[in-house]
């Protein structure tokens, strides 16, 4: 994937080949410790990465993936300012269509919470970002949705993180605070049918992740759910049937913000954003996280 995207030059980040302890060893001086291991291969919500404190640490990760028959890469650890993604939709026929690009906050190398769209994102920058994805999409044959993960450097610089060829986490918004949503779209694009409409129902819908619990709550789902729609009528809960396990994505919930709001305005994205993430740990734990309680 990163050859490619260099090829259609994509801006990415350096990266290299890994095939022995003094590639790692050559890759760290080559960026002064900046430095991310991955595995090429079954990587993903954190799994795969390793963030090395050190050029001993790197060599020992490095070490003892290649001798387990990982197939390693080194890339050049971004400073972040926020990671972005970009989702976009293409048919056969070659229609394509771009919905807002959103902000995903990550905790332990996986998706917790997604801002759509972006807040504080200038208008040329989210168009950046959609002509990217869209290029790509083209340029690679894409036939349905794919998500263009991006890194923004507090320069402002866009740099593509990963492709996901699919329907995707950061999109799940799209589910209730986009006229169409990702999977219609994924339908419409695969049967070459007309793309729909991708603007944004509201200022702002934030979608907070469900994670699995340390340990799985007392309190069954359902009645979390009676307790979670009793408090929070407004809240869509779209759950996934999956078995509860620690960190485990086992839904989701989405917030469509009120109609006269402002996602640049930090109190309203903050409000929103804290309502969701307040559903979604209640629905994990059985626990709120305001220490509110409904015998009390």
């Amino acid at each position: 994937m990163r050859h490619r995207l260099a090829e259609l030059g994509a801006p990415v980040p350096g990266f290299a080949e890994v095939t022995s302890v003094d590639d790692v060893r050559a890759f760290w001086a080559r960026y002064d410790g900046a430095v991310v291991l991955k595995a090429v291969r079954g990587g993903y919500d954190g799994r795969g990465v390793w963030l090395p404190d050190t050029l001993a640490e790197a060599l020992s990760v490095a070490e003892e993936q290649l001798v387990a028959g990982v197939q390693l890469i080194a890339e050049q650890r971004v400073e972040l300012f926020r990671e972005l993604s970009a989702m976009v939709a293409r048919s056969p026929f070659g229609q394509g269509a771009t919905w807002p690009v959103v902000e995903t906050v990550q905790r332990h190398g996986q998706c917790a919470v997604v801002l759509a769209p972006a807040p504080g994102l200038s208008d040329e920058d989210a168009s950046f970002a959609e002509a990217l994805a869209l290029r790509l999409a083209k340029e690679l044959g894409v036939v349905g949705v794919m998500a263009v993960e991006l890194f923004q450097t507090p320069s402002g610089e866009m740099l593509v993180n990963e492709l996901a060829m699919r329907p995707h986490n950061s999109g799940h918004w799209s589910m209730d605070g986009c006229v169409t949503s990702q999977f219609e779209q994924h339908l419409r694009a695969v049967l070459d049918y007309p793309l729909g409409d991708t603007a944004a129902r509201a200022p702002l819908t934030v979608m907070a992740n469900v994670l699995g619990a340390p340990s799985e709550p007392a309190m069954s789902m359902d009645e979390r759910l009676h307790h979670l729609m009793a408090r929070m009528p407004d809240a869509r809960v779209h759950l996934y049937g999956k078995q509860g396990r620690p960190d485990r994505k086992i839904g989701h919930v989405n917030l469509v913000g009120a109609l006269d709001g402002d996602r640049d305005d930090p109190a309203y994205v903050a409000e929103l954003r804290e309502r969701a993430e307040r559903a979604a740990t209640w629905l994990a734990t059985a626990e709120w996280t305001d220490g509110w309680s409904v015998h009390g």
